[in-house]
């Protein structure tokens, strides 16, 4: 699984403590729509070339592979966050997609080594537009008040996280199943939290606002896709 930089975003980088107005709102919820589509883009170059050129991050040794990943996105995530009023900003944003979809080759790989790979592709690819879709409109409409959400999203992140490290030695199926069932379950609603968020004037960054979404995006997908590959894959 891929991890995503929730201390910033539970934190609620970019609110500037007053709401601001509808058209504002809008305005930055259709360009995350649109950034967030457009980041789609290098995400599968980036995952095309890692699968075509047989990309392995430290396949060798996943705990140095995971540290070293996560110095490269806390890096993006500083840049990012420095640079998001110009587009300096979205060109690092695009840049970062690309190198997640790097990191989602390996396991797009494996997926598509099965006799039935490539539909599982798809059915990762339609469960995850499905759950966004539901989420997106959740936000949009309801009355809830989800903010509260966020402290508890995040310890649950932290719990998965842990023990998605904890897993690297163990290599437990059962366990792997478990977490990626619950970061399915925690990155659909941090979709939710987000966007409702955007909705409520709590963000009025987009490319900030683009960059937590995608993440959790991602994370729903690899870990949906990780699951129908444990769980429905087949061999020839």
């Amino acid at each position: 699984m891929a991890y995503d930089q929730r201390p910033l975003a539970a934190q609620g980088y970019g609110a500037t403590g007053t709401l601001p107005a509808p058209a504002v709102r809008n305005r930055v919820l259709r360009n995350t729509y649109w950034l967030l589509a457009l980041s789609m883009v290098p995400t599968v170059l980036g995952a095309w070339i890692g699968v075509r050129s047989g990309f392995g991050f430290f396949a060798g040794s996943p705990f140095v592979g995971l540290i070293v990943f996560l110095a490269v996105a806390f890096g993006f995530f500083f840049a990012i966050e420095r640079y998001k009023n110009s587009a300096v900003g979205v060109a690092l944003l695009l840049a970062f997609t690309f190198f997640m979809g790097l990191m989602l080759s390996r396991l797009v790989g494996a997926v598509l080594g099965l006799s039935n790979g490539a539909s599982l592709v798809m059915t990762a690819f339609g469960g995850t537009a499905a759950i966004f879709a539901v989420m997106a409109t959740v936000a949009t409409v309801s009355k809830r008040d989800f903010s509260g959400m966020g402290k508890w999203l995040f310890i649950g992140f932290m719990v998965v996280f842990v023990a998605a490290i904890a897993n690297i030695w163990l290599q437990m199926p059962a366990l792997t199943l478990t977490i990626s069932t619950l970061a399915v379950l925690i990155f659909s609603a941090f979709i939710l939290y987000d966007l409702q968020r955007i909705v409520n004037g709590g963000e009025t960054n987009y490319v900030t606002a683009t960059l937590a979404v995608y993440l959790s995006v991602y994370n729903v997908f690899s870990n949906l896709l990780a699951l129908l590959g444990i769980l429905g894959g087949e061999r020839d």
